[in-house]
């Protein structure tokens, strides 16, 4: 199981998902807190959305007095604040993203001030022939693995159908929901399919391989606000249960379908790194050289 990631470059991008701000360029020598960089101002910015007081937001923290209305590094209430990671900093009052700098103070469209948890079922089945037999790669010589990939509302880039850990949900309860509703569109299932799918699902979801928990490279992360989550692998070994559903797009998502899982893949934030460990996990083809 990963922990940690490199330099986060998709939390320095530009302009900021939704609007039309730009961040203050962060050079890669500078990212880390440590490097000296006595004049750097970041762009302040916290989306109308999340300003508006939802109730998954946090308040806005105008003083270090505001910051006591928070316990940060704890379990908050029903809401987690602590971090995979490590432990955070709050100077002045407010977090500090553990993994650097990114050109932006604020929340942006986070909810909550320092880590905003989510959790990433990656479920998998054998690519395979119309007679059933796995299909291996011609160039490395090793079994296809696919997995379910949702194109997300909000970018229109392919991802894994994930979601926002809701305050006092276990990761467990999470998974299960974010799959239904992004991929096989659970909530317009009629009743009659309701409980067979809802009976494999579960059947599936228990046993689960922790792929990954820690930081994520989002580009909607700011220097207090940022996405963290746990990535756990499902696999449909026979693909006889998940793997002969079909595929309906629902909630965030805008269509749903099983893809080839290989270094060719594009995908939304930290996810192909997810998919990488995943695929190692399984001995499945990556590349040619894997």
């Amino acid at each position: 199981m990963a922990t940690t990631t490199g330099v986060h470059t998709k939390a320095r991008s530009s302009p900021y998902p939704g609007s039309t701000v730009n961040r203050t360029t962060v050079p890669d020598d500078k990212v880390d807190w440590s490097a000296e960089w006595k004049d750097y101002s970041p762009v302040e910015y916290t989306a109308p959305s999340v300003k508006a007081g939802p109730v998954w937001a946090d308040v806005d923290i105008t003083s270090e007095n505001d910051s006591k209305k928070f316990k940060f590094n704890l379990i908050d209430g029903k809401v987690n604040r602590k971090s995979h990671c490590s432990k955070y900093t709050t100077p002045g009052g407010i977090p500090r993203n553990p993994n650097g700098r990114t050109g932006m103070n604020g929340r942006g469209l986070l909810g909550k001030w320092g880590p905003n948890h989510a959790a990433d079922p990656i479920v998998t089945r054998w690519k395979r022939d119309k007679k059933g037999k796995q299909i291996l790669d011609p160039t490395s010589g090793k079994p296809v693995l696919q997995f379910v990939s949702i194109m997300r509302k909000d970018s229109g880039v392919w991802a894994i159908p994930g979601g926002m850990v809701d305050a006092g949900e276990r990761v467990s309860v999470t998974l299960k929901r974010e799959f239904g509703e992004e991929a096989l569109n659970s909530i317009d299932i009629p009743d009659k399919e309701r409980k067979s799918t809802e009976k494999e699902i579960a059947a599936l979801f228990k046993h689960g391989y922790e792929v990954y928990r820690g930081y994520v490279d989002d580009p909607r992360n700011t220097d207090n606000a940022w996405m963290e989550t746990i990535a756990v692998n499902f696999h449909d070994e026979k693909g006889k249960s998940v793997g002969k559903f079909n595929l309906t797009a629902g909630d965030d998502a805008q269509d749903a379908h099983w893809a080839d899982i290989s270094s060719d893949l594009s995908l939304y934030a930290s996810h192909e790194e997810f998919i990488h460990i995943t695929a190692v996990h399984r001995k499945a083809h990556w590349d040619a050289k894997s």
